[in-house]
C-alpha cells in the first residue's frame, strides 16, 4: 500500500516512510493511494475477532511493508497497557450505546492510537538506526497520550505545545508530571490553533524538518487515524450483537476532525454506518460547514470541553480531498485561499454531498451541563463534558430508526470541575490519577512565537 499527499506533489510512499514523514513535504496530509473495500462477509468475519486481532487485521491492510509477526507484536504490546479486557467496551445507557475509549494510560481516546504509534516509532527507528524529534500541539488529551506513548523510548525526544491556562488541571498535570529526559512540555501564551500553526510552519520548512528528523504525532500522522478506524468496527459488531441492527449511527465529539474522519474511512471501507453525527461545542466551525457550507475561522472561545476549543481543524484537509473527488490542484488552491482569508469557498452542491454522510449540532456550556446532570440522574452514569456534547447531539439529530453509538472520549475525572458543576459532586478518581498533584512537574512557558520554538528545539533535539 502506497501513500500520497492530498496536495498531489508527494506520492509512492510506503507505510513506514509515511509514518515517519508525518506531514507531507508539500504541506499536505498523507492518505493511502486507495481505501480497501471489504465485503459483508469480510466484515462479519472481522466481527468475530477480539480487539487485538481485529486491530491487527485492519492495520495490516494499510501497513503492508511491516512483517506480519512484527505488526502483531506491536499491536499486542500497545493494548497490553489498557485496563479493560475489551480495550474499548460498549455500554448501553438510556437508549444510547457509549463506546468507552478511556481505558488507556491517560484516560482518553488518544491512547488507542498513540500507544500503537509510540511503539511503531520505536520499531521503525531501531530498524534504520535512526533518531526522531517529535513535535506536536495539543488542546489537552493528545499531549499526555503522546508523552505516555514515547516516554523513555530510545532515539526519541518529544516536544509538546499546549495553550497555557486553557487545558484542564488534570490534563496539564498528566503532561507536566512526566519528567523523563526525552520529554519537553512547552506551554504557549496563546490558543491551540496558535500552537498548531507553529507546528505546521516548522514542518513546512523541509530543511529544518530533515535536519532535526522531525516527526508528527498529532492526527496529521496517518497512523493515528488508522488505529482509530478499528474501534468503529469493534463498536459496530458489539451493537449489532445486542440489537440485531446492521446499520448504526455514530455520534462523535470532535474539534480537529480526526476521530470522526476515522469513522468516515470505516464507512468507505464498507462498514454499514448510517450517519456520522458530529458534535461541537461553541467553537463550531465544523458544524457551520456541515449545516451551512460556511468554513470560516472565528475567535476561539474557552468552554467546558477544552479539547474541542479549536477553530482550525487540522485533519479536515483529508476529508476535503475526498469531497473534491481527489482533485489535488483544486484542494491546494482552496487551502491557499483559506490560509490567506480564513475561509473556504462556499459550494452548495458540495454542501449537499457533505450532508449525505454527516449531520451536526453545536452544544453550548449550559446544554453540556444539563446533559451531564440529566444523564446521571437517569442512569447513574457520569459523562465527561466532551462526551456530553456527543450524547446531546445524538438526542437532537438521531432519527430513531438506527441505534446510536456515542464515542466517550475521556474519563470524567479529567474534567472534575465541569462534572461537579453539573451533578454537585466530583467523579470517582481512577487509581492512575491518585496523588498526581504531589508529583514533580516540569514545564516551560513561552510566547506563541515560531522562532522561539525553533530555537528551543535546536537546543534540545537529539
Amino acid at each position: 500500500m502506497d501513500y500520497q499527499s492530498t496536495r498531489g506533489k508527494v506520492g509512492g510512499i510506503p507505510f513506514s516512510k509515511a509514518v515517519l514523514m508525518g506531514l507531507a513535504d508539500d504541506g499536505g496530509l498523507l492518505l493511502p493511494a486507495e481505501i480497501p473495500r471489504l465485503t459483508p462477509g469480510d466484515i462479519d468475519a472481522l466481527g468475530k475477532l477480539d480487539y487485538r486481532e481485529l486491530a491487527f487485521q485492519i492495520i495490516s491492510l494499510y501497513a503492508t511493508d511491516i512483517p506480519a509477526a512484527d505488526l502483531r507484536e506491536l499491536v499486542d504490546r500497545s493494548y497490553a497497557a489498557f485496563t479493560h479486557p475489551d480495550i474499548t467496551p460498549v455500554v448501553h445507557k438510556d437508549g444510547v450505546f457509549i463506546l468507552e475509549l478511556f481505558h488507556g494510560p491517560t484516560l482518553a481516546f488518544k491512547d488507542v492510537a498513540l500507544q500503537f504509534l509510540g511503539n511503531l516509532f520505536e520499531y521503525l527507528l531501531a530498524a534504520d538506526n535512526a533518531r526522531m524529534n517529535i513535535l506536536g500541539a495539543t488542546s489537552g488529551d493528545t499531549g499526555s497520550a503522546a508523552i505516555y506513548g514515547v516516554r523513555g523510548k530510545k532515539n526519541i525526544n518529544i516536544f509538546i505545545l499546549h495553550p497555557h491556562g486553557r487545558v484542564s488541571p488534570i490534563q496539564k498535570l498528566q503532561m507536566t508530571t512526566v519528567t523523563d529526559d526525552n520529554v519537553f512540555n512547552l506551554a504557549i501564551r496563546g490558543t491551540f490553533d496558535d500552537g498548531q500553526a507553529i507546528v505546521k510552519e516548522i514542518f513546512g520548512d523541509v530543511d529544518f524538518k530533515q535536519r532535526y528528523s522531525l516527526g508528527a504525532i498529532n492526527s496529521i500522522n496517518w497512523a493515528r487515524v488508522l488505529a482509530q478506524i478499528v474501534y468503529y468496527f469493534h463498536a459496530w459488531n458489539r451493537v449489532r450483537e445486542q440489537t440485531g441492527c446492521n446499520s448504526i449511527d455514530f455520534a462523535v465529539p470532535t474539534g480537529n476532525f480526526g476521530d470522526i474522519f476515522a469513522g468516515y474511512v470505516a464507512k468507505r471501507m464498507g462498514l454499514p454506518v448510517g450517519k456520522l453525527l458530529l458534535a461541537t461545542n461553541e467553537n463550531n466551525i465544523l458544524t457551520r460547514f456541515i449545516n451551512e457550507g460556511d468554513y470560516s475561522v472565528g475567535e476561539v472561545r474557552p468552554t467546558l470541553s477544552p479539547s474541542m476549543d479549536i477553530q482550525k481543524a487540522s485533519n479536515f484537509e483529508r476529508y476535503l480531498y475526498y469531497l473534491l473527488d481527489g482533485d489535488s490542484a483544486k484542494l491546494a488552491a482552496w487551502m491557499q485561499t483559506f490560509n490567506e482569508t480564513g475561509r473556504l469557498p462556499r459550494d452548495e452542491a458540495l454542501a449537499e454531498k457533505v450532508r449525505r454522510d454527516f449531520a451536526s449540532a453545536s452544544i453550548g456550556n449550559d446544554r453540556t451541563l444539563e446533559t451531564i446532570r440529566d444523564f446521571h440522574a437517569g442512569t447513574g452514569y457520569i459523562l465527561d463534558p466532551h462526551t456530553a456534547t456527543g450524547v446531546a447531539t445524538a438526542r437532537v439529530l438521531a432519527e430513531g430508526s438506527r441505534p446510536v453509538v456515542c464515542l466517550a472520549t475521556a474519563h470524567p475525572a479529567k474534567f472534575g470541575d465541569a462534572v461537579q458543576q453539573a451533578i454537585g459532586q466530583l467523579p470517582p478518581m481512577p487509581q492512575s490519577l491518585a496523588g498526581i498533584e504531589e508529583r514533580e512537574s516540569r514545564c516551560k512557558i513561552v510566547d506563541a512565537d515560531t522562532q522561539k520554538i525553533r530555537a528551543f528545539i535546536e537546543a534540545h533535539a537529539l
